[in-house]
Formats: C-alpha cells, sequence, structure tokens
C-alpha cells in the first residue's frame, strides 16, 4: 500500500502558459494542477494592448488581484453595470460570484498577480455570454 506523500514546498517558475475559459492567456502558477495546493491558486497575467475577457464569474470564491503595471479597466455588478480602473500599485478584490469582465483599453500591456481561493484555476469559472457586449471594444 502506497503512502501518501506530505505536502512540501514548491517552486513554479511562470514560463509556460494556459488558455484561461475567460479568453486570456496565464502564466502557469501555484494551483493544485501544479503544486497540489488546497485552498488557493496564484498566477500571473499579462494583458496585452486591446485584450480583454470573456465576461465570467467565479462560482464560490474570491479573488484578489494585485496590478504590476498598466491599467485595467473592469466592469462589474449582474449587469455589469459598474466599472473601475485598476492601475499599477492597486490591489482589487472581487468576491466569489460577481460578474465581471477586465479589459486592456490603454496601448501598452497590463501584468498582474491574480489569487483565488479555488486551487482548480479553472474549475469555478462560469462564462456569461449574455453580458459580452455590455462593454465598449
Amino acid at each position: 500500500m502506497a503512502t501518501p506523500s506530505k505536502p512540501t514546498c514548491r517552486i513554479v517558475r511562470p514560463t509556460h502558459t494556459y488558455d484561461g475559459k475567460q479568453g486570456l492567456s496565464y502564466f502557469q502558477g501555484i494551483a493544485a494542477e501544479t503544486v497540489g495546493s488546497s485552498g488557493i491558486c496564484m498566477h500571473l497575467l499579462t494583458m496585452p494592448p486591446g485584450g480583454r475577457a470573456k465576461a465570467h464569474l467565479h462560482e464560490n470564491h474570491e479573488t484578489a488581484i494585485y496590478v504590476l503595471s498598466g491599467e485595467v479597466h473592469t466592469w462589474f455588478g449582474d449587469e455589469l453595470e459598474q466599472h473601475v480602473v485598476v492601475k499599477a500599485g492597486d490591489l482589487f478584490y472581487i468576491p466569489a460570484g460577481m460578474p465581471h469582465l477586465p479589459a486592456n483599453l490603454s496601448d501598452e500591456p497590463a501584468s498582474a498577480v491574480i489569487a483565488r481561493t479555488d486551487p482548480n484555476e479553472q474549475e469555478s469559472v462560469v462564462l456569461l455570454p449574455h453580458l459580452d457586449g455590455r462593454v465598449p471594444t
């Protein structure tokens, strides 16, 4: 009978990317899939100029974002009726179940560290295609 391995410290070097359901490419980071985490995921995102996600929410999971560079417009609320501009140095919180859609409307890339209480990076993503046309392109 195999003995379960004990969790240990791990380094993840974000060199590989993956395409998320949201329509953006993320740098692989801390997740159940990479290090066996059980309560958190954290990854890097660089959103190109003009890049935007699909409208979505994360069921039952909170999100915390720290913007490293650039600025990102984010629409949120049941009908994406609220808007905020998150800039380099800002911390941004998104509660569980909150519809949102981020977009980089600038001519420069925007980079952020994103942490979520879902250890499985894409498991709790729920796309909301009926909201995609509610924000400028």
